[in-house]
């Protein structure tokens, strides 16, 4: 069995467990203060070149959203995203637990478009009975896509000039980051660092055991950040154990490892490999869906999320051989269906589905 299922079904990159095994008897300071954390913040810095970022690591996509919006909002302010965004499908309203209203405007391919933000902003402040609603304090993006949509630096840059016309912050969901700066012709770490008032950098589904890294960019965080952290359960007093793999993962791939010669990678960081090898075996995948078999794509996803429209009478077949999500129904005889690449499938495990399906 294939296992194309998501990319949080494995276990960590293997530079990142020799890390944890090499320092494992070392001793540390807590809460943030470790050797370990201090570095792997020295080396997002380096590579968002923002010197004074600020970086916080926490455990979980899901803690991030609803721990940072809490920590960067009012509370009589909610926050904006588009109907398919994470915080509002899939996160079993962490956020609004927070009190914060999540507020879904209509997306575009699973994304945000300028021109429905400048709308509902323009409307929302024309309003005579505005203070009787919830104000938007931040908008929500993620990069990429729930659908697998990337944003590119224009649409991004628009986004982000709106958000400061109006007072707002923009805040980047990075879960899958690794994978969508690989597949981004345009957008790079030091870009969203120039772009994002906030970002995270995402570690669950990008080669950690666990671990997600937010940055604030320019520094600018708000007053008792540790303190507000802590009171929302967020603080990991053994931090160390995401400070190490975030620093295995931003150090630099040996020119002689498989990776590096399979991804052209020498001297890359470990991260960007490992979602340049994702991205380029899904492109692999969807070339045998789309070209062999004749599935037609779902929605054009250039990232390790890749969707299929497939017949409901090829499905037991498929799943005889392949770990596969049932995304939607497309008609009363077609699936929408995903498959996901990530850092841990293997080249020979996309070799054996080609010769299974040729």
């Amino acid at each position: 069995m294939f296992h194309l299922e998501s990319d949080y079904n494995n276990g960590a990159h293997e530079a990142v467990l020799r890390h944890l095994t090499e320092t494992n008897d070392e001793r540390t300071q807590s809460y943030g203060d470790d050797c370990f954390s201090d570095n792997a913040r020295r080396l997002i810095r380096e590579a968002c070149e923002a010197p004074e970022a600020e970086v916080f690591f926490l455990t979980g996509g899901t803690q991030t959203n609803a721990t940072i919006l809490d920590c960067v909002l009012q509370s009589y302010e909610g926050v904006l995203c588009c109907d398919t965004a994470h915080i509002n499908v899939h996160e079993s309203g962490a956020v609004e637990f927070t009190g914060h209203k999540v507020i879904a405007l209509p997306n575009q391919n699973g994304k945000l478009a300028a021109e429905t933000l400048s709308q509902w902003l323009e409307a929302y402040f024309a309003d005579e009975t505005a203070e009787h609603m919830v104000r938007p304090g931040a908008v929500y993006l993620t990069f990429p896509t729930e659908l697998g949509t990337l944003y590119s630096a224009d649409e991004l840059t628009a986004l982000s000039q709106i958000c400061h016309k109006y007072g707002l912050l923009l805040y980047i969901d990075g879960a899958r980051l690794a994978y969508g700066l690989a597949a981004s012709r345009d957008v790079t770490l030091p870009f969203l660092a120039q772009t994002a008032d906030i970002f995270y950098i995402g570690g669950t589904k990008c080669g950690t055991l666990c671990g997600e890294a937010v940055v604030f960019p320019k520094g600018d965080i708000p007053k008792h950040m540790l303190s507000r952290i802590k009171r929302h359960g967020a603080l990991l007093a053994k931090s160390r154990v995401v400070g190490v793999q975030f620093e295995a993962l931003f150090s630099r791939l040996p020119a002689d490892s498989p990776l590096a010669k399979e991804t052209k990678g020498e001297n890359q960081i470990i991260y960007l490999s490992i979602g340049r090898h994702a991205v380029e075996l899904a492109m692999r995948l969807r070339r045998l869906f789309t070209e062999k078999l004749g599935y037609a794509p779902y929605i054009d996803s250039p990232t390790n999320q890749q969707f299929y429209i497939i017949p409901n009478s090829d499905l037991p077949s498929l799943r005889e051989h392949i770990g596969f999500e049932t995304w939607c129904p497309v008609s009363p005889t077609q699936t929408a269906c995903r498959f996901v690449t990530s850092w841990a499938t293997s080249t020979d495990e996309i070799d054996a589905i080609e010769r299974l399906f040729l």
